[in-house]
């Protein structure tokens, strides 16, 4: 785990100061500048390319990390793998561009009545998408040969920049609606270009194809698993973008808006999740080549464990200061509408950190087929959900459609991973860990009742009085909580950064 933990310790520190960007462009940018459905447009625009770019990858992201052990070879610049990383996805985009194209008219009729904005803009999901598919395939290549903090910082901070730069210009009129579109398409453009750039400096990779290299049978293989794939792209990776599809078209932009605000403070408990699993899974794949089962469960349990952790806490941070995070919101009582959403999506964030990594064995065996048909379950019960909840529970609706449908996937294949693997990712660890911020919840309703009154009624403003308490409460709450992990060793590589950090701190000058 050593070189998991390192590699995913830089690369959550580089998600982080993307949140602080994110912070600052939601917080103090987005919403002051920004109509609820302005903000919605920006949403539902980049979830739509986000689709449009997984389709049509064909997969490539995922094969990349299936299929470079077998090509893994450094002195013969891995074979010229990745050559074909590059051409596949030029398929995909021409094919998906067609059906785009063809299905054009039914799209702008669903969206029409309540979202005529986004058909004004609709256009711009192409060129968006094919910025965002290659980054995602560069990326992927960069996860492989373990280099995941520059890919990363581009995505987490130089791509969070570009958007604050362009949401800044829109603000001060330098641009307009049509400028703060084509901004994003640029942002995107000058984020693979760096990310290929990035590759070629590591000098581990040629666009010279090795045509001998590639036999029939993993000819074979990677077209069927490349099938596969793109069945289960159709199938799942519009399940997590169903929510801004189904609010804009039945609820209207500004509830988009809203729901979008709820949800990016909700992404930030799955930031973990993106460092660990990107430096984790290429060493889980490499282990199920090689049938290493054993060394491959003890992956997926510290994966699994670490990200339940660090998930669980960043969720009880959010939620404890959920209010004064809308007291410092501009225009915070327009949006405040969406503080359920927050918790039904943390639980769902929080399911997905904990559960995906015992999932992954299964996607690089030889049943990763059998995925496919939970993949479809997931969809389905998506969109039955969104259907039948967002007519009685709008947002809140949605919301639950998110959490209900990833919950019943991940148990499912949580059972086929033990049945045909066994493989298991549940450990006392979790349990305790579960324990820990169930007690530290309790001590906040205590805290709440107790000490918020008498620090709220500080001689000072009301919203410096509720910054300061809610900073002591997190840092005292906070500090019982790692304390308790600590003594309760739930985590040897926990307390082993634990105790560095105090070596740092008693010691600033010497090297630990």
């Amino acid at each position: 785990m050593g070189v998991i933990i390192k590699q995913s310790i830089k690369g959550t520190l580089v998600n982080y100061l993307g949140v602080a960007i994110g912070f600052v462009t939601t917080f103090f940018v987005l919403t002051h500048y920004l109509t609820q459905e302005e903000v919605g447009l920006t949403r539902v625009l980049v979830d739509a390319a986000v689709l449009f770019s997984s389709f049509a990858q064909l997969g490539t992201a995922s094969s990349i990390i299936r299929f470079f052990p077998y090509f893994k070879d450094e002195e013969g610049k891995n074979h010229g793998f990745f050559f074909w990383t590059l051409v596949v996805p030029v398929v995909g985009f021409l094919l998906f561009w067609l059906v785009f194209m063809l299905l054009r008219q039914p799209i702008i009729g669903m969206f029409s009545q309540k979202s005529p904005l986004f058909v004004n803009y609709f256009r711009f999901v192409i060129p968006l998408g094919l910025f965002m598919l290659y980054q995602s395939v560069f990326e992927a290549n960069a996860n492989v040969l373990m280099r995941i903090v520059v890919p990363k910082f581009v995505r987490e901070v130089g791509v969070r920049s570009g958007l604050l730069l362009c949401y800044l210009l829109y603000g001060y009129h330098v641009i307009t609606l049509d400028g703060l579109v084509i901004g994003f398409c640029i942002t995107y453009f000058i984020a693979a270009l760096i990310d290929i750039i990035y590759l070629f400096t590591l000098q581990k990779i040629s666009l010279k194809p090795d045509l001998k290299y590639i036999t029939k049978p993993l000819a074979k293989d990677f077209l069927f698993y490349t099938l596969f794939l793109i069945l289960a792209a159709i199938a799942g990776t519009i399940t997590p973008l169903l929510s801004s599809f189904f609010v804009s078209a039945k609820m209207g932009l500004t509830y988009t808006g809203i729901y979008a605000i709820a949800n990016y403070i909700a992404t930030v408990i799955e930031i973990p999740n993106r460092s660990l699993n990107a430096i984790a899974n290429p060493q889980i794949s490499e282990a199920v080549k090689n049938q290493d089962w054993e060394r491959a469960e003890s992956l997926c349990k510290n994966v699994s464990l670490h990200l339940f952790l660090s998930s669980l806490f960043i969720f009880f941070i959010i939620w404890i200061n959920v209010d004064l995070l809308f007291m410092i919101l501009k225009n915070g009582e327009d949006y405040e509408t969406g503080k359920s959403v927050i918790f039904i999506l943390g639980l769902a964030r929080l399911t997905n950190s904990a559960f995906s990594p015992g999932i992954s064995p299964l996607s690089y065996s030889k049943y990763y087929y059998m995925t496919l048909a939970f993949t479809v379950l997931l969809t389905v019960s998506a969109i039955l959900l969104n259907i039948w909840l967002i007519p009685t529970y709008g947002m809140n609706g949605s919301a639950f459609a998110n959490f209900g449908s990833y919950l019943i996937y991940f148990l499912f294949l949580l059972a086929l991973v033990k049945w045909k693997l066994n493989i298991s990712i549940f450990s006392w660890g979790q349990l305790k860990s579960l324990v820990i911020v169930m007690a530290l919840f309790g001590l906040n309703v205590l805290w709440a009742r107790t000490l918020t009154p008498w620090m709220m009624s500080l001689p000072v403003k009301t919203i410096y009085a509720a910054i300061l308490e809610g900073v002591v409460r997190t840092v005292v709450l906070l500090g019982i909580g790692m304390f308790a992990v600590y003594k309760w060793n739930i985590s040897e590589d926990v307390n082993r950064l634990i105790r560095k950090g105090f070596r740092m701190v008693k010691h600033p000058t010497s090297k630990v």
